[in-house]
């Protein structure tokens, strides 16, 4: 079982399934929302368990998908498409030790113009 939660605490929740590799995602909608790129896992929400639950509040960054944040820290926890029955993580909010590799990047594209993906992980500049 891996855990994790916002800043403060607010907000913690339980993995007890598997978790996909970690995608780091560039987009211009993550950056803008996290100040730099998302580094984010996926677990099926049968093996997802949040408490605290009622202190995210979801918004709808575009009709495709909606981010999950702490009303009270403001902590980006969870990102989601309607009515998929998997929730992608945000990577930094779990507990350590994660367990987790990073397998590539997305949306390189739309890359902020101050640093280079120079990790030697494949870089794609769409969805993948």
């Amino acid at each position: 079982m891996k855990t994790g939660g916002c800043h403060c605490g607010a907000v913690r929740y339980q993995v007890t399934g598997p978790m996909r590799d970690v995608i780091y995602c560039h987009c211009a909608q993550c950056r803008k929302q996290t100040g730099h790129f998302v580094a984010a896992t996926r677990v099926a929400d049968d093996a997802l368990e949040i408490t605290g639950a009622g202190e995210l509040t979801w918004y709808a960054a575009s009709p495709d998908a909606r981010r999950g944040f702490c009303r009270h820290c403001g902590s980006l926890l969870f990102w989601k498409r309607p009515g998929s029955d998997m929730t992608s993580i945000m990577a930094g909010s779990m507990d350590l030790p994660t367990g987790l590799v990073a397998s590539h990047h997305i949306f390189a594209a739309d890359k902020g113009d101050y640093y280079e993906i120079a990790d030697g992980l494949p870089v794609f500049d769409g969805r993948d």
